[in-house]
């Protein structure tokens, strides 16, 4: 249910208002908007008499939700969530480049990637230290060596970094982290979301390859019951038929999660072609599209990569690429 407050309310009404409705056993998430707050009820509203509350001079109107998720939803919070990591903003109009490497590999090669995506652009630093393999020969990652070499590139280039969790007994490993990445095969990992909603930091949360939009929502709806409202939505391409593409790129998932969420999305164009020629095209369809990021995979010997080296784009592709898209931002500004 969603309770939305008339214009000029004194904050000791809204007080009032608040105490009297946890007093009838429910939640009560507030978001105060520029021109109106918004009450979201949280729990079995079955209870509560929405004709008396829309009888009060304090409300404007009250609302049934009917979907499943309650926090993450727009109904309960209209504005657009802008995510905060240092002095980069997610979200509310702000456009983020996040490149790196699918894996950290080595300390100059970690350092001189994320010097080269600063240079066109980025404003943080993904590389993956912990690395989920379909093959468990293949290169599982520097783990804790991974997290600390990221940190270097970091005091190196003032980067925020990104990097994904595997287990929800790494989180101590994460503490200097700036964005926990939850990847497609945990996106319903629920032990680790649930422990993810206990910290305050942002979250990337990335759409699992065979899951739909509300499943997506249902699992940063895990996170934010915590209390962890810094989520970051990616859509990161979805298993289908084709054979031609490592995944299926679902950019109408972007202008949809938008009616359904005020949480910001960005799109990972690398992992849903698998092919670098693929990802600049892919790139400028979502930044045209609506979304308010990219996560893109870069390498400066995609070569010998130890980790996705085919689609990923060397330093010169991708500061080429970064200016396309700052083409198209513009084009599509209101």
């Amino acid at each position: 249910m969603v309770v939305i407050l008339k214009r000029g309310v004194t904050q000791e009404k809204k007080e009032q208002m608040v105490d009297w409705l946890k007093g009838q056993g429910v939640g009560v998430h507030v978001v105060d908007g520029e021109f109106q707050t918004v009450l979201g009820l949280i729990g079995d509203t079955r209870g509560i008499d929405m004709d008396l509350i829309s009888s009060l001079a304090i409300v404007e109107s009250v609302k049934r939700v009917t979907e499943s998720f309650k926090c993450v939803n727009r109904k309960f919070h209209p504005e657009d969530t802008i995510v905060r990591v240092g002095d980069v903003e997610v979200g509310g109009g702000n456009f983020t480049m996040i490149a790196g490497p699918c894996s950290v590999e080595t300390e100059e090669q970690i350092v001189e990637v994320a010097k080269a995506v600063k240079a066109a652009g980025a404003n943080m630093l993904r590389g993956g230290a912990f690395k989920p393999r379909t093959s468990p020969y293949d290169f599982q990652g520097l783990k804790a060596e991974g997290i600390e070499l990221l940190k270097i590139a970091r005091k190196e280039t003032g980067l925020p970094i990104v990097t994904e969790i595997m287990s929800a007994s790494s989180l101590p490993l994460f503490e200097d982290v700036d964005v926990i990445q939850v990847g497609a095969r945990n996106m319903q990992n629920f032990d680790l979301l649930t422990q993810l909603g206990k910290i305050r930091k942002p979250i990337l949360l990335k759409r699992g390859l065979a899951n739909t939009l509300k499943e997506l929502l249902m699992s940063a709806e895990y996170i934010m019951a915590g209390g962890n409202e810094q989520i970051i939505l990616c859509e990161r391409g979805i298993r289908t038929f084709d054979d031609y593409t490592r995944n299926t790129l679902d950019l109408a998932a972007v202008p949809m999660l938008r009616e359904l969420t005020h949480l910001p999305i960005v799109v990972d164009p690398s992992h849903a072609t698998g092919l670098a020629r693929l990802v600049s095209p892919m790139a400028l369809a979502a930044s045209a599209c609506g979304a308010d990021g990219l996560i893109i995979e870069v390498h400066n010997d995609p070569m010998h990569a130890l980790c996705d080296g085919a689609q990923s784009l060397t330093p010169e592709q991708y500061a080429e690429l970064a200016k396309k898209v700052a083409r198209v931002r513009e084009a599509i500004r209101p």
